[in-house]
Parts: C-alpha cells; sequence; structure tokens
C-alpha cells in the first residue's frame, strides 16, 4: 500500500488517524470541514514534505462530505494516486482520469463516496509563473494526460520514499531543489493539453452550490423545527424537483438524509462538549422530539450510543488531579 513503505523522518512529516475527532484539528487550520459517512471504518494517514518552494500532502482520504475554502496564491495542483479514485466536485463525477488545479481563492464542495489516495502540490507565490493556470480564482478539474500523470505520481512516490529514508538529502539545497524541478517538470507536462482538443470542463453547478448553502443557512437557524422539502422549496422560490436535484447532486443523498446527517452531527459536538447536558436536551436541540428513533439513527451512524458520546465528553473535561 502508499503508505507501508514509509516512516517518518526530520524530512517526512507521517501522521495516521484513527478517528475523526483527532483529524478535525487538521481540518480546521486548513479552512475545510468535512462530514464523514462511515464512522465505523474511518482511517486517515497524512505524508507531508517540503520543498524549497512546494509542499506536498499525499493524504489517504475517508468517505465524507467536504466543504474547503481554498487560499492559494501560489497555486495548487491535486492528483489521484490510484486508479480507483471516485468523487463528486462541485457536482459532477470526477475519477482518476482527471487533476485539480487553482491559483488564487475559491470554494470547493466535494463528495467522496469511499478512501480515496490524492496529493496535494501548494506551490509558492515565490515560484516564476509557469503558465499553468489560465483563469485565476477557479479551482477546476481537467482530464489528465495519462502518461503524464503516471510520471507525476510515480516522481510523488520516490519523492515521498527519498525523504523516508535519507532525509539528510533534503538538508542539502541542490538536492532539494533537484527533486522540485523534476516535479515542476512533470508538472509542465500535465498541463501541456492542446486548448483545441481539452475535454476538461469546468465543472461548477454553481446554482446547485449555493442552494446548498442557503440550506445549510437554514438548517443552522432554525435547529429545532421540522423541515419539509414542499416548505424548502417555497422557501427559495424553487421547485421540489430542483432543491432535490442540488442536494443529490451536490452532497450525493437525499434532503431528507443530508439535513438528519447535519444535524446528527450537531448532536455529537454538544454531547462531546460534556457539561451538565443531557442526550435528551442535545437531541432535542437539534429537532429530534423521537428519542427512540434518534438514539437508532445515532448509533448507526457513530457506531455508539448517546450516551457513551456524552460520557466520553464529559470524561475528557475532568479536571486532572
Amino acid at each position: 500500500m502508499l503508505f507501508d513503505a514509509l516512516a517518518p523522518s526530520s524530512a517526512l512529516q507521517l501522521i495516521g488517524f484513527a478517528d475523526v475527532d483527532a483529524f478535525r484539528p487538521i481540518e480546521t487550520m486548513e479552512d475545510a470541514r468535512s462530514i464523514p459517512l462511515d464512522v465505523a471504518n474511518f482511517a486517515a494517514v497524512r505524508a507531508v514534505v517540503s520543498l524549497p518552494a512546494c509542499r506536498i500532502v499525499v493524504m489517504r482520504s475517508f468517505a465524507r462530505i467536504l466543504d474547503a475554502a481554498y487560499r492559494m496564491p501560489g497555486g495548487m495542483v491535486i492528483l489521484p494516486m490510484a486508479d480507483d479514485l471516485r468523487a463528486n466536485f462541485k457536482g459532477a463525477d470526477v475519477d482518476a482520469r482527471f487533476f485539480v488545479a487553482l491559483r488564487g481563492n475559491d470554494e470547493c464542495h466535494y463528495v467522496e463516496p469511499q478512501t480515496n489516495h490524492h496529493a496535494m502540490i501548494i506551490l509558492s507565490p515565490a515560484l516564476r509563473d509557469r503558465g499553468w493556470f489560465d483563469r485565476g480564482d477557479d479551482l477546476r478539474a481537467r482530464v489528465a494526460n495519462r502518461p503524464a500523470l503516471l510520471h507525476a505520481r510515480q516522481l510523488l512516490l520516490d519523492i515521498l520514499r527519498t525523504a523516508s529514508a535519507q532525509p539528510l538529502l533534503f538538508e542539502t539545497t541542490e538536492v532539494a531543489a533537484h527533486l522540485q524541478e523534476g516535479l515542476l517538470l512533470a508538472l509542465d507536462d500535465l498541463f501541456r493539453i492542446d486548448p483545441q482538443s481539452d475535454r476538461s470542463t469546468s465543472v461548477r453547478g454553481e446554482r446547485s452550490i449555493k442552494l446548498i448553502q442557503r440550506i445549510d443557512d437554514y438548517v443552522a437557524a432554525h435547529p429545532t423545527a421540522p423541515i419539509y422539502t414542499a416548505d424548502l422549496a417555497s422557501e427559495f422560490g424553487v421547485s421540489i424537483r430542483t432543491l432535490g436535484g442540488a442536494v443529490s447532486k451536490v452532497r450525493g443523498m437525499s434532503l431528507h438524509q443530508y439535513i438528519r446527517l447535519k444535524r446528527l452531527w450537531a448532536t455529537r459536538a454538544r454531547l462531546l462538549k460534556g457539561g451538565g447536558a443531557t442526550v435528551a436536551t442535545c437531541a432535542r436541540a437539534q429537532g429530534f422530539h423521537h428519542l427512540g428513533e434518534f438514539a437508532a439513527a445515532y448509533r448507526a451512524t457513530f457506531q455508539e450510543t448517546p450516551s457513551e458520546t456524552l460520557a466520553r465528553g464529559r470524561q475528557i473535561r475532568l479536571p486532572t488531579s
């Protein structure tokens, strides 16, 4: 497997996360927010290597809904590291034929229905413009040239393995710069696509994304109220079909499933705060008034009971003697 042959070193940061709560601080630092879709099988790994003018982050992700606000003044390239990658990007399905690129600022909405392996190459603004990004502030999925993609993927693996086995080489500016230049040349090849034959599309679905944002705002503003599809469609001035289609396109599930999932996660966050809260008050504060159904849905989602989460939250906050 991708990470099995790697060991952390002075040049390679390698971190595994066994549960979502351990992973949350990483997301907070990177202005990302995810909702895991399979808590029982959660596992994530990040390997990080820094070169003179770029940072490489290779990750094993997890099934999730992900919203991220990217701020990349120097640019960013995201490459699939395995051929079985599957995701929904801004409402469109993408697979290992695609790579993603951005220079500037943009918000992105992903659904990963499974574990994926990918690499993020975050470029320094100090790098000379190589003509890769034809539009600023626009995160785009592009069809990759297959040989160029495989070459870039292999170079990334070689850099990780070298950082693991021979970290002292990265203390030599000449060696690190040489590795970086090889990677940049590989990205040159990846971006070298004839514009007339480029089948890439800027997979936007902007209208659907805006509807999702309005749903998120509405759910947050009405935590205890029942929410019905027809009422929500009327509130937003769209048809029921348009509303349901937007949620299915961007989030990969029905509107009912999505709202329930958001409320379950909000309840879990409150339970983990501990304090004097009870399971019933936390559940009712998010609109769950039938506690039996709530408990069943909670256990199915998180593989533990609400009272177990509450007890864990209280234990975390016990004063140390």
